[in-house]
């Protein structure tokens, strides 16, 4: 068949790929099985060293290699097979064999693969996990007996799964080799529904490890975070009380710095916080999809994470809410406090021009003032430029009297003065304007 001639989007083959990707692989009791979860970072670089890590392992053991972009790679090192996934920050490797053995973590699948290759794995083990899957013929002990053969004495917990199709029995516990248990008992798997159910159970462990990793953060935050909170409650109370001399100033530049606390621990936790929410849903997908049921006299897996994994989710998910309310309190006392601010600048700008008119009212009375006296001085020398002239007209001219004329003169004289400098002054106002 020829490719058709419509255009597609690019992603169009890789959105499809993703359907099939991390496929369960076929089980059948008796295997045993050791699964790593590590932490590695979800840079371009991390991935690629993650692969070249994997390929290293595959050149040493005779296995076929990954492809240059893969993301899931399934080979076999002489009936030890490997099963590689690439996750957004983490990757898993599943070592698992099938054989018939006596004593199901005596001996495990992990001490098949290079001591050194793991003491070089990139990035840390966040979660790592032993599973042997049991016949279906295999008489089991009572609880009590499962415990103290094969998790070292600590109480179990358990569910029939699949529909009643097995058995599965774990504690939860990191033992001696740093590695937890998970028993689990065929009781009518075919074997891909046993690699499915394999599949749920270490899913469903990793993704409860990933989703704990938040703990720590949200009970290291929480004395930050109530620090913050009476600061805020400081600052909203001195803005209510009317005798506060605290300044204006001093309030924002404390609310600016605990503004900034917020957004740093919000850079920090939110990715976190996030993938929490993400990694307990997924928790919980894989319970529902493993169709547990009861045992009798066993607490169940989901009963078991509800008691446990609950209370974490839900110190986590508290820190986060905090958190988003805190900066959104720190918004609205910002708010307020800017608001009040600005009312302050308001009644200085309103006293700085009142008393700027003022000003202008005394300046121009000084101005009139000044104006007088200009009129009164000017006039003065002008009326003694006057005598003089009449004086020398008295000594030529008979009859006249330079101290009456003078006098006659005067008051001309002053009027003129008055309107010469009142028509200067208008002058002036209009060519300002």
């Amino acid at each position: 068949m020829q490719r058709p001639s419509y255009r597609e989007h690019p992603h169009r083959e890789l959105l499809l790929r993703e359907l099939h990707a991390r496929p369960s692989e076929p089980l059948q009791a008796p295997l045993r099985l050791s699964q790593m979860a590590v932490l590695s970072g979800e840079k371009p670089e991390h991935v690629d060293g993650d692969r070249e890590h994997l390929a290293r392992l595959c050149a040493r053991k005779g296995g076929s290699a990954p492809a240059e972009d893969a993301k899931h790679h399934v080979t076999s090192f002489g009936g030890l097979f490997l099963k590689w996934e690439r996750h957004t920050e983490f990757c898993s490797y599943t070592f698992y064999r099938r054989a018939h053995f006596n004593a199901p973590f005596a001996d495990p699948v992990i001490e098949e693969v290079p001591q050194d290759w793991l003491a070089d794995l990139p990035g840390l083990v966040l979660s790592a996990l032993h599973i042997a899957i049991l016949p279906r013929d295999l008489e089991m002990p009572d609880v009590e007996d499962i415990s103290l053969r094969h998790f070292e004495g600590n109480p179990v917990v358990g569910n029939l799964v699949a529909g009643g199709k097995a058995r599965v029995w774990a504690d939860f516990r990191m033992h001696t080799d740093h590695f937890t248990r998970f028993l689990v008992q065929d009781n009518g798997l075919d074997r891909r529904h046993a690699g499915r159910t394999v599949q749920r159970l270490i899913e469903m462990n990793t993704y409860r490890a990933l989703a704990l990793m938040a703990l720590p953060i949200a009970q290291e935050i929480s004395p930050r975070l109530r620090t913050i909170d009476e600061g805020l409650a400081d600052i909203s109370a001195r803005m209510a009380d009317t005798d506060d001399q605290t300044s204006d100033a001093d309030l924002l530049g404390r609310l600016s710095q605990l503004s900034a606390d917020i957004e740093s621990l919000a850079a920090r936790t939110s990715y976190r916080f996030a993938a929490t929410r993400a990694y307990y849903g997924l928790v919980q997908q894989r319970l529902q999809d493993l169709r547990m049921s009861r045992m009798d006299g066993l607490l169940t897996l989901d009963g078991f994470l509800a008691r446990r994994l609950g209370p974490a989710m839900a110190t986590c998910e508290s820190a986060a809410e905090r958190q988003e309310a805190l900066a959104q309190r720190a918004t609205r006392v910002g708010s307020l406090l800017r608001a009040r601010v600005e009312v302050g600048l308001e009644h200085q700008n309103r006293d700085l021009l009142d008393s700027m008119n003022e000003r202008a009212k005394v300046q121009l009375k000084l101005q009139e003032t000044v104006e007088g006296l200009s009129v009164v001085a000017i006039s003065y020398y002008a009326i003694g430029l006057a005598g003089y002239v009449f004086k020398a007209a008295e000594k030529s001219i008979s009859l006249f009297d330079a101290t009456v004329a003078t006098g006659i003169t005067a008051p001309l004289i002053v009027a003129l003065v008055w309107y010469g400098l009142r028509r200067a002054k208008r002058a002036v106002v209009t060519r300002r304007s």
